[in-house]
């Protein structure tokens, strides 16, 4: 049953009011949905800094929104590879340095659909190195100005956790013995959302209400990311997918994680995103959110896991 929470139409930027003083941290936004939310929040007065690999598409990014919304407009980047710990370390401590608080953490950056087994330069595979472990290493680096500034954690995930074997793949977390483009990356998406959802159980725990974490997932929408990963077949097949009434734009893909961002009252064990169609598209709101995603045994493993293969600890 569609959420009808915000009506008809569902979220919409229009709800936004004011985001002057604010400050968003957004990983993979020089294209796709992740730029798309930048440009949304800029447009409130917001200040945006993303946290990107490419130098050259940063700077590119960032000329193209300061020629839309004037000189002023307060969008900055922090060079950082979520494939390699030691730069997400880097980047962690030059945005500590460097922006004081931060509203949300926005985790939107991901690769799919890599066709042969590939590795992180740690060892890890790569769609579970860049997507999981690359995101878990740099929420909990940051977590203590989201804390001081009682702001938000965002994991941008995707309908593929639900097509995958449904479990972590604890024997063989690398995928020697059966690795798949599609079943690896949703593992991979599968594993943020457990992230998330562990973490919300800590906080409760510990009784930080302070940092409110919410899961998202942006449908089916035009962005580079099969193009830049996926292989010749599966970039045809998307080519094809995406002229046709279930594929929608990356700015409407981008409104679930803007929503996560800013939206008041929402509930955190949920899975948010567009609830027409398959849940591919269509008003964005509360979808469904099946089982295996929070099943609290796996959850904790995972978590244990990650802290060892990141080699960080999350204060207990």
């Amino acid at each position: 049953m569609a959420d009808t929470t915000f009506g008809p139409q569902g979220w919409t930027p229009e709800r936004l009011g004011s985001l002057e003083g604010k400050t968003y941290v957004i990983t993979g936004a020089n294209a796709g949905a992740g730029f798309q939310a930048a440009r949304t929040l800029l447009t409130k007065g917001a200040k945006v800094v993303m946290l990107n690999r490419s130098a050259d598409k940063s700077k590119a990014a960032i000329a193209e929104l300061k020629e839309e919304f004037g000189h002023e407009a307060d969008v900055s980047f922090v060079r950082m590879d979520l494939a390699s710990l030691a730069s997400v370390r880097e980047a962690a401590e030059e945005v500590l340095k460097t922006v004081p608080r931060i509203d949300a953490l926005m985790c939107n950056a991901a690769i799919a659909q890599v066709p042969t087994q590939q590795f992180t330069v740690d060892g890890h595979e790569s769609m579970l190195g860049t997507n999981h472990y690359g995101h878990f290493l740099l929420c909990g680096l940051l977590f203590e100005r989201i804390e001081e500034s009682k702001g938000r954690i965002v994991v941008v995930s995707s309908l593929g956790y639900n097509m995958g074997i449904k479990a972590i793949q604890f024997d063989d977390m690398n995928w020697d013995k059966n690795y798949h483009q599609n079943r690896t990356y949703s593992q991979s998406k599968l594993a943020q959302m457990m992230f998330a959802y562990e973490l919300q159980d800590r906080l409760a725990a510990a009784g930080k209400t302070d940092v409110e974490v919410y899961v998202c997932h942006p449908g089916s929408s035009r962005t580079s990311l099969i193009t830049t990963s996926g292989n010749f077949a599966t970039r045809i097949m998307f080519k094809l997918m995406s002229l046709s009434p279930m594929v929608q734009s990356a700015e409407k893909g981008s409104w679930p994680e803007v929503m996560c961002a800013t939206e008041n009252g929402l509930e955190q064990r949920a899975l948010y995103g567009p609830t027409g169609r398959m849940e591919f598209v269509g008003p964005v709101g509360k979808g469904t959110l099946h089982h295996h995603a929070y099943d609290k045994h796996v959850m904790a493993k995972l978590w244990e896991l990650s802290e060892k293969a990141t080699g960080f600890i999350w204060a207990r």
